[in-house]
């Protein structure tokens, strides 16, 4: 869960637009922060595959760092951070897990601003895996995209290396894939992308089943 929280936090940042113009990689991927400037707020469909499970829901995000998903796989699934907490809520389990978040740059939820992009530059070295033209999204697939590959600079990141799927034609992340040092991989697909409608910031306010359980600081608790 951790895993996928920190993909999470990291996709809000990923919204791009391709440039003919830039010849390397590590080059496009500064245009990244540059552009995700422009984007106020965004919807899209999102799918995961990680290793034994897969879940869809609807993605929201709004400048600076407020996020939501909402599942349809799981059903009624949901997790919501509106600057402060981050709250995870689990009908399966009947549990609502609860993390303040403090000001500390170790935070994930730090990833949740446009310098998160740059701790990402800093920490991943950036290159094309095939080259700057667009090539299939995958074997078969008719959907053409520019692939990257951000490999990390030290054996402290939590992937072994990240790759990016970004459409040329809508100027967007199509799929975030990360493998980890025991090779498990995630994978993010995004569709159906909404930008800069609006976003209410009551869309960011989740109150969960009073009957679940809560547990709180979740991500500090010992196991």
């Amino acid at each position: 869960m951790k895993k996928i929280l920190f993909l999470v936090a990291f996709i809000c940042f990923c919204s791009t637009a391709f440039s003919q113009n830039i010849l390397t990689a590590a080059a496009f991927f500064q245009t990244v922060s540059a552009e995700y400037e422009k984007i106020n707020d965004c919807e899209a469909n999102m799918s995961i595959r990680a290793p034994k499970t897969s879940m869809e829901g609807k993605f929201s995000f709004k400048k600076p760092n407020l996020l939501r998903i909402d599942f349809s796989k799981p059903e009624d699934q949901v997790i919501c951070f509106n600057g402060d907490m981050l709250t995870i809520y689990l009908p399966g389990q009947a549990a609502i897990l609860n993390q303040s978040v403090g000001s500390s740059p170790n935070n994930a939820a730090n990833l949740a601003t446009p310098q998160g992009l740059a701790l990402m530059s800093r920490y991943y070295s950036v290159a094309y895996e095939v080259g700057q033209e667009s090539v299939p999204l995958e074997e078969g697939s008719s959907e053409m995209v520019i692939k990257l590959v951000l490999s990390r600079r030290n054996t402290t990141e939590a992937f072994r290396y990240i790759n990016l799927a970004i459409s040329p034609d809508t100027k967007l992340i199509r799929r975030i894939e990360a493998v980890t040092p025991q090779n498990e991989r995630f994978r993010f697909d995004f569709s159906n992308y909404s930008i800069n409608k609006g976003i209410s910031d009551q869309r960011f306010i989740y109150d969960p089943p009073t009957s679940a359980n809560n547990y709180n600081n979740f991500l500090f608790t010992e196991q």
